[in-house]
């Protein structure tokens, strides 16, 4: 690849589940990828693929202090994710998305690079309108257990468009719904992954309330083409831009899969809802579909069987 034509892209939270797979695609296509992480919930085990690559650079730091490096393109997607991780430390998770935001922003004006905000469908809080579309403002408790993401990501939006207005800075904010796939954190909380770690081990897997909340479970190479997709695609779209499987389904039917693709003797076990769970969640990804192409292709069955492979190779491999 000519040298000139090759960028130097910067991914914060670079050896997370999503940032892994950014990395390794942006790679793939030809680019410099300078990956920054603290390793609080991300980790080397994710990118030890990559670390041969002459291409690839990690570097361990914490995006809520300055990072003075020169790049093209920055994809921010440092934060912790799940609830269990972000509510272990909910100061240090709404400086993440705040602190980090600033300084990912100020570097982004400093060296006139594109930047990438990893928002969350988590915006929405537990909706009102259904499904949700871009325009809605949302429904969040800003003094809940929760709110130190919710409103975190809700303030790094605000920050994201105000560099925009203020500073002509080119900005792309995406609302990730709900993602799974291989290198997802197998002690984070979320349904995907506890259900198919307790399938595995044929214990009883948890169902908050009736289980009848809804989910919409998007693949993670479908995501990273949806990054992809918004990043490379006209600067007249700056988002936010909901990404996500609009394909609805209820917790209980995903454990329901989960037991039948893993043929486990794991029983359904119901405990109170947490509180501030949404009881639904569901993309509309019209603008996704009509200003950059993108709509998700993986079927939920084919993503879990992946995803189960990957998480029975890792127990396998810890019993062993």
């Amino acid at each position: 690849m000519d040298y000139a034509l090759r960028k130097r892209v910067l991914v914060t939270g670079g050896a997370g589940f999503l940032g892994s797979h950014l990395c390794e695609r942006l790679l793939e296509r030809g680019d410099d990828v300078l990956c920054v992480d603290n390793l609080f919930t991300g980790t080397k085990d994710n990118i030890v693929h990559l670390l041969a690559n002459p291409h690839f650079e990690l570097i361990r730091h914490d995006v809520t202090f300055p990072l003075y490096v020169e790049v093209d393109e920055i994809y921010n997607l440092a934060c912790p994710a799940s609830p269990i991780h972000y509510q272990h430390d909910p100061v240090q998770t709404t400086k993440t998305s705040v602190h980090g935001a600033i300084n990912m922003l100020g570097l982004a004006k400093r060296v006139k690079a594109k930047i990438f905000q990893a928002s969350t469908s988590e915006v929405y809080g537990d909706p009102e309108v259904h499904p949700q579309t871009e325009n809605y403002w949302g429904r969040v408790n800003p003094i809940g257990p929760r709110a130190c993401y919710d409103e975190g990501k809700r303030c790094a939006e605000t920050l994201f468009f105000d560099y925009h207005r203020q500073h002509r800075l080119c900005i792309k904010v995406a609302r990730i719904f709900n993602t799974y796939g291989p290198r997802m954190h197998p002690n984070d909380g979320r349904v995907v992954s506890n259900f198919i770690v307790q399938a595995l081990k044929n214990e009883p897997i948890t169902l908050y309330g009736d289980g009848s909340q809804t989910r919409s479970f998007c693949y993670v190479s479908d995501m990273i083409d949806g990054f992809l997709c918004l990043m490379d695609g006209l600067d007249d779209l700056p988002g936010p831009v909901n990404l996500g499987n609009p394909v609805e389904f209820s917790v209980r039917q995903l454990a329901e899969q989960v037991i039948d693709l893993t043929g486990s003797r794991s029983r359904l076990e119901f405990r109170p809802l947490p509180q501030d769970d949404p009881s639904q969640r569901q993309p509309d990804i019209a603008l996704a579909r009509e200003r950059l192409g993108w709509e998700p292709t993986v079927q939920l069955r084919e993503g879990l069987r992946a995803t189960i492979a990957y998480f029975d190779t890792m127990l396998s491999s810890s019993r062993g």
